[in-house]
């Protein structure tokens, strides 16, 4: 079901942005509904009408959870496994950095996917939405705009007692087509060039400790710190304590008390890419939908940067 709604409310379809908006900033009524209600999908999927969920569920190696046996235990009827590490370049040193548009539109047209399905992606956490909006924005880099999110993810499924499914997926493969928009991305050389340069902001969306450099990162061999010049909102300040995305009002608020101005260019960042997205998520609710994800994140950033670019109240880094 292709609908071209506000993100929580009336339905418009324009790309352009209204007189007297800043640069970057739309109507939010302008972009395709980035959540949808478990009510919502529940409806649809009743209705039959034709949507395609993905549980891109993944979590960080020390919580020892295995997302595709979670899956394969419970999930929404319906739904495909997105698998975040296998749909990646997986000839990168870095982790789950984005897989070529070749690669992209192979794997999800295998997941039933075509460039004509409303896509609507989830994930298990308990902070009900975590790595899902990492697909979220993938689609979008590779020019799928019919994508939302299920808001509250698989937790707010539960609670509100819809129905659950169990077993592998078997998907009917499709084709897809696939092209990076590259306004999406930034590298590693855009990021250090923007140190003094300062053409666009930078928002890491890591907890505050890891931001500040004294609680551990979850890497092995990686310091905690940050990037010169960045501001710091962690991605759970997205997110009430149900588990569901705060009201665009709220995440205006947030941006304008992090000092962070939607109006300019936005760059978001974290430890390697994924929770970075809930930024360009918090933005695009709020009508601006061209914030770029740092791919490499702060992995790479501490691999390649030298020791006087990691930012760190701990020890940092050391030649």
């Amino acid at each position: 079901m292709a609908e071209t709604v506000q993100s929580r409310g009336s339905p418009k379809a324009s790309s352009q942005t209204e007189a007297g908006q800043k640069p970057g900033i739309m109507s939010a009524g302008s972009l395709f509904r980035a959540l949808v209600s478990a009510k919502w999908v529940a409806t649809s999927l009743k209705e039959c009408q034709p949507l395609k969920l993905l549980d891109a569920s993944w979590y960080l190696p020390k919580m020892k959870r295995d997302p595709r046996q979670e899956f394969e235990a419970s999930h929404i009827p319906g739904a495909a496994f997105f698998d975040i590490d296998f749909c990646s370049d997986r000839t990168s040193p870095y982790d789950h950095m984005m897989p070529s548009a070749a690669d992209f539109a192979e794997y999800v047209g295998k997941l039933g996917v075509g460039n004509g399905t409303h896509v609507v992606v989830y994930d298990a956490s308990d902070q009900g939405l975590f790595s899902a909006p990492r697909v979220w924005w993938m689609f979008r880099a590779f020019g799928h705009e019919t994508v939302s999110l299920l808001d509250g993810g698989l937790r707010n499924w539960k609670r509100e007692g819809y129905p659950l499914g169990s077993g592998k997926a078997r998907p009917i493969q499709t084709e897809f087509q696939a092209t990076l928009n590259p306004l999406f991305v930034k590298t590693y050389e855009e990021i250090k060039e923007n140190i003094e340069s300062r053409k666009f902001q930078v928002v890491d969306a890591r907890v505050e400790g890891r931001f500040k450099g004294i609680e551990p990162e979850p890497r092995e061999g990686i310091e905690p710190g940050h990037i010169p010049g960045t501001l710091n909102i962690p991605f759970i300040d997205f997110l009430t304590e149900e588990g569901l995305e705060k009201k665009p009002d709220v995440i205006q608020r947030l941006f304008q008390e992090k000092k962070v101005d939607l109006s300019n260019p936005l760059v978001a960042t974290c430890g390697s890419g994924v929770t970075a997205c809930h930024v360009a998520l918090g933005a695009y609710l709020c009508g601006k939908p061209d914030v770029a994800i740092y791919d490499g994140a702060w992995v790479e950033w501490y691999m390649r940067a030298r020791p006087e670019d990691v930012i760190s109240e701990g020890r940092g880094k050391t030649l």
